[in-house]
């Protein structure tokens, strides 16, 4: 008999210990992003260099102050996916993160796969926004356009404790991992 009270003992602290842990990385440290709060301004980079903004309407978004790649937005535009083309610089590995089930407007799974067959194009919209960090923009022809952050080249390799890779902007001494 006590030894089925201390294993039910260790089963609900278990599961209350799973539904606590499930919780935070859920639910917890999401904030909705404020349709007025700079996080909410979409740009793109030109192809000369410099960060354009875009017209967002419908602007829903997510991010947490715990991690910068758990920012999700989704929004519409009334740019064309042609005049986006000849302005905006595309992205060459569009990697959407999946988002939380209950933020319902971003699933990576579906925009994964419209980026792979073209019915979505990936363009450059804030490179590293925080350092080794993209943020990255989908847009489709009908206007939907979604945005993530995403790790780039020089924040996967600083990251792993290496020095930054040529080509890339210095890293910062908390990061450079020497």
């Amino acid at each position: 008999m006590k030894g089925s009270i201390v294993s039910g003992g260790i089963l609900g602290t278990a599961a209350i210990f799973g539904g606590f842990l499930y919780y935070s990385q859920v639910y917890a440290y999401y904030d909705p992003i404020e349709v007025s709060s700079p996080a909410a301004m979409v740009s793109a980079t030109t192809f000369d260099g410099a960060p354009e903004d875009i017209l967002a309407e419908d602007f829903e978004g997510i991010d947490a102050d715990t991690s910068p790649i758990k920012y999700r937005s989704c929004f519409k535009t009334p740019l064309s996916q042609a005049m986006m083309t000849e302005t905006f610089v595309p992205h060459e590995a569009p990697t959407p993160l999946t988002a939380p089930s209950w933020f319902g407007c971003f699933d990576a799974k579906t925009l994964e796969a419209d980026l792979e067959s073209g019915a979505a194009m990936a363009f450059m919209g804030t490179e590293n926004i925080v350092y080794g960090i993209d943020r990255v923009l989908a847009v489709y022809a009908d206007g939907r356009a979604f945005a993530w952050h995403q790790i780039n080249t020089c924040g996967a390799t600083v990251f792993d404790g290496e020095p930054a890779p040529e080509g890339c902007p210095p890293a910062p001494a908390a990061n450079a991992g020497q």
